[in-house]
C-alpha cells in the first residue's frame, strides 16, 4: 500500500478585476480633435502675431492675447492627454467631461472678450476695420507703401474675424465633447 505525504499545501488566489470598458465613436472623437487642434492652433498663431505687432510698434499687450494663447495651448495638451489615454487604453468619459468644462469655461471668457473688442461699443475692430479698411474707396492698388500698408490692415482685420469664428467654434465643440462622454458614460 502506498500512502502520499505532502509536506504543506498550496493556494492560488486568482483575483478577476472587472475592468469596464467605454467604446468612444472613433470618427467623432477623431475630428473632434482635429477641428480642436484647428482651432486652438489659429488662435495661437494670430494672437502670437499681434502680440510680435505689438511689440514692433511699442504698444502694450492686452492681457486677452496671452490669456487665449494660454488657453489655447492648454487645448492643446488636453488632446495630448486624451491620445495618450487611448493608446493606453483608459480614456473615461469623466475626464473629458471635466476637461472639457473648465476649457469650455475658459474658451467663453476668452470668446466674450473677443466678441467685445471686436464690436463693442465705441472705437471696435469691427468698426475701424469697415471704416478704415473695407471701406475704402478707392483701393489702393500697385506696388507701393500705401497698398502694403492696406493690405497688412486688411490681414489683420480678417485675423481677428478668424479669432472669433474658431474661438465660437471651440467653444461649440467643447459643448459637443461633453455631449458626446455623457453619452458613452450612459451606453456604458
Amino acid at each position: 500500500m502506498a500512502s502520499t505525504v505532502t509536506s504543506g499545501s498550496l493556494v492560488y488566489e486568482r483575483r478577476v478585476e472587472r475592468v469596464h470598458k467605454y467604446h468612444w465613436p472613433a470618427i467623432q472623437l477623431n475630428l473632434w480633435m482635429l477641428i480642436m487642434l484647428i482651432s486652438a492652433c489659429t488662435i495661437i498663431g494670430v494672437f502670437a502675431t499681434f502680440i510680435q505687432i505689438q511689440q514692433v510698434l511699442l504698444l502694450p499687450v492686452p492681457w486677452y492675447f496671452p490669456y487665449y494663447i494660454t488657453v489655447a495651448a492648454l487645448t492643446v495638451t488636453f488632446i495630448i492627454l486624451l491620445l495618450w489615454l487611448i493608446f493606453q487604453r483608459r480614456l473615461l468619459p469623466s475626464i473629458v467631461m471635466i476637461g472639457g468644462f473648465i476649457l469650455f469655461v475658459l474658451w467663453l471668457v476668452g470668446l466674450v472678450v473677443i466678441s467685445v473688442q471686436l464690436w463693442g461699443p465705441s472705437g471696435s475692430v469691427s468698426s475701424n476695420c469697415n471704416l478704415f479698411v473695407f471701406g475704402a474707396n478707392p483701393t489702393p492698388t500697385g506696388q507701393n507703401l500705401q497698398t502694403l500698408a492696406w493690405l497688412e490692415q486688411r490681414s489683420i482685420c480678417q485675423s481677428w474675424q478668424a479669432v472669433f469664428a474658431f474661438g465660437l467654434i471651440g467653444g461649440i465643440f467643447l459643448l459637443w465633447i461633453m455631449v458626446m462622454a455623457y453619452q458613452v458614460f450612459a451606453e456604458g
